[in-house]
């Protein structure tokens, strides 16, 4: 499994950059091949200063040794091996009325002293976090990812729509990232659901993710914007930083497992802004979104 998905996620990263490329039509990804002292290592794309990508990365790693002291209590398990890969990606506009974007598909194995699997499962999921709201790329974004939890199980969409409310959240801001999409972890061979159907899901979701994003990207990337809206994405830039330094499982992970920092890192945007106690203006379009960040939705 863990080669097959390995494959999977390698031809994704290449379908991904090359249609991203296609879409910007001025910056190109620069790829490093990068390896771990204790065991694989990855193949980290970054694009910047394009027409229309700001910064993004597009990111594979594959790694494996001893899990850290420090993970085996975070999985509440003794001295064991590990294996994981996955795909990561945030991509950031240059242009404020586009959202950002961020998708991960991951797998992890887990060894006894004999080298034996003991334990696997798949994560991953995809959200939206816009700078101003338009209702019909929330709703389009939804759509897909709903269309790519109903092929497998009617439960899904409602389950991870919401476990991805829950979990990008700012919990010391009292309110939401973006605008959600899906969010899944620890999908195990259980409730009649072999691993295989795992696998099956988590690709279709990974497949769905050019369509969930590119329309919205073409859409907004030429729209006319002030300094002043500029000046509002880097703010809520911020945010975004808040949330990938405090809260985050796969920034906490990547660090702990001795990680590539550039890579891991490389979901920080490019140009930020903290301003002491800022509010938007009164029944503004700033003052929108924080409004629909308060409280999920239902967008599908």
């Amino acid at each position: 499994m863990k080669n097959k998905f390995y494959t999977y996620i390698r031809n994704l990263q290449n379908e991904i950059t090359q249609a991203l490329e296609k879409v910007d039509g001025q910056a190109t990804f620069r790829e490093d091949v990068w390896e771990r002292p204790e065991g694989g290592g990855g193949h980290s794309r970054v694009i910047e200063n394009g027409a229309a990508l700001e910064k993004g990365g597009v990111n594979v790693s594959a790694v494996h040794g001893p899990l850290p002291e420090s993970m085996q209590a975070y999985f509440k398990v003794g001295k064991v091996d590990f294996y994981a890969c996955g795909l990561s990606l945030v991509l950031h506009p240059k242009n404020p009325m586009a959202p950002t974007v961020h998708a991960n598909w991951r797998y992890f194995e887990m060894y006894d002293a004999s080298g034996t699997c003991v334990d696997q499962w798949f994560g991953g999921g995809l959200d939206l976090t816009p700078y101003y709201l338009f209702e019909e790329d929330a709703q389009h974004f939804h759509h897909c990812c709903k269309k790519a939890c109903d092929a497998h199980h009617a439960d899904f969409y409602p389950d991870f729509k919401e476990k991805c409310d829950s979990y990008f959240h700012n919990a010391h801001r009292g309110e939401a990232r973006g605008l959600g999409g899906l969010f899944f972890d620890y999908l195990r061979a259980e409730k009649g659901l072999s691993i295989e159907n795992r696998y099956a899901f988590v690709t279709a979701v990974g497949n769905h993710f050019l369509e969930a994003y590119l329309p919205i990207l073409s859409r907004r990337k030429d729209l006319p914007f002030t300094p002043e809206q500029r000046e509002w994405q880097e703010i809520r830039r911020g945010r975004y930083v808040e949330f990938n330094l405090v809260h985050d499982k796969g920034t906490l992970f990547g660090l702990k497992t001795n990680g590539r920092i550039e890579s891991i890192l490389m979901s920080l945007p490019p140009a930020v802004q903290w301003r002491y106690d800022h509010h938007p203006e009164p029944n503004s379009d700033e003052a929108k979104l924080i409004d629909v960040l308060k409280e999920p939705r239902n967008w599908a």
